[in-house]
């Protein structure tokens, strides 16, 4: 059996919300191990002139737990 966790993680970019989410995996791979997946929860941005200057998620990175062998 494999257990499965879950954290929420929030990250950022000034070029794409898709960005933002591959340097949320991206980090969190730095310090977890057997990242499986990302679920965007919620996109946010923000304004700058009329234009967007900031994408930002909330998301939840899952993993695999080490099973001690």
């Amino acid at each position: 059996m494999t257990m499965l966790k879950v954290i929420e993680v929030l990250a950022e970019s000034g070029e794409s919300w898709e960005d933002a989410a591959q340097n949320a995996v991206a980090e969190a791979s730095q310090t977890l191990r057997h990242v499986r997946s990302i679920y965007l929860e919620n996109l946010q941005a923000t304004v700058e002139n009329g234009r967007i200057s900031r994408y930002r998620i909330n998301a939840k990175i899952t993993f695999a737990l080490d099973n001690g062998d």
